[in-house]
């Protein structure tokens, strides 16, 4: 039996995004934390790496793009951090384990659990079910959603970030490895905002000027009574259509809600932006989801 139905799949179309319980067991959600706990304890960050992560419109400008460390991690395993984890020396506020917002953006290419959950045959069917006939992996990464101090993510739509032409190309696949709920941060859809085009976009600027990433447009403002819950248990999945609206709020809880994602591409008949922030090497190509 086909994990993704015709009738989920009809839902995601409509509606743009797919809540979609039992893609992992327990047992592998833990065993993919207890991998990344390995990697955040060895972490070592230099001085100049500790930058902050958000997604706030002119934070991002400063801390993201201005950083040649994030626009060049897209073969890279490296780290970003929560707003206020260091203190003015660099030194760490919180435990390091507590201070990560997220981890990218090539888990799936050196990390073999995070590879073969990417490439799982759950996964491949669910592509197939779409009726992808070539997709590619564009990044991917581990977000942690700290209890007390997980950042808001504010109302975007992931082809600001992973332009293609023609858009509609790109799918998010959102992991719980923890129960999100409402306390600690689950996503919030707009259903059916992917049928109204973008609004802005994160692009390149010319080599070494500065700063090296600018937005064309502005987000809209968005009626937050619009807003639709998606909690999801632990080893649960949501599909995120690239053109959705979509928001999470910041975790007031005292329970983590971490996550694994990653972004996959129909590759066929499509262009991938040169504007776009991410940009595929010689070193890490973008990898053909379909395993022989």
């Amino acid at each position: 039996m086909d994990f993704l139905t015709d009738q989920n799949a009809y839902k995601y179309r409509q509606d743009g995004y797919l809540v979609l319980e039992g893609l992992l067991s327990p047992a592998e959600c833990d065993e993919l934390r207890l991998r990344m706990g390995e990697i955040v304890d060895r972490m070592d960050v230099p001085e100049h790496c500790r930058i902050q992560f958000t997604t706030d419109h002119d934070e991002q400008l400063k801390t993201q793009g201005n950083a040649d460390y994030f626009i060049t991690s897209g073969d890279k395993i490296r780290f970003f951090f929560e707003k206020g984890v260091f203190d003015d020396k660099g030194n760490f506020t919180v435990p390091k384990e507590c201070s990560l917002n997220k981890i990218g953006h090539a888990l799936h290419a050196y990390e073999p659990l995070f590879k073969s959950a990417t490439h799982s045959p759950k996964i491949q069917g669910i592509a197939k079910k779409l009726g992808l006939k070539s997709p590619v992996i564009l990044q991917s990464m581990y977000i942690f959603k700290q209890p007390a101090i997980g950042g808001e993510v504010t109302p975007h739509q992931d082809a600001t970030f992973l332009h293609t032409e023609p858009l509609g190309r790109v799918t998010g696949v959102w992991i719980a490895l923890e129960d999100a709920t409402l306390d600690n941060g689950c996503l919030w859809f707009i259903p059916g905002s992917h049928n109204n085009g973008i609004t802005r976009r994160m692009v390149r600027k010319t080599k070494d000027t500065y700063p090296l990433t600018d937005f064309i447009g502005r987000e809209a403002d968005y009626d937050n009574k619009l807003f639709i819950p998606a909690p999801v248990k632990k080893g649960g999945v949501v599909l995120i259509h690239g053109e959705v609206v979509h928001k999470s709020e910041m975790n007031m809880s005292e329970k983590s809600r971490h996550v694994y994602a990653f972004h996959i591409m129909e590759s066929q008949k499509t262009k991938w932006s040169p504007e776009n922030w991410l940009q595929p090497s010689d070193e890490l190509p973008f990898s053909a989801l379909y395993t022989k």
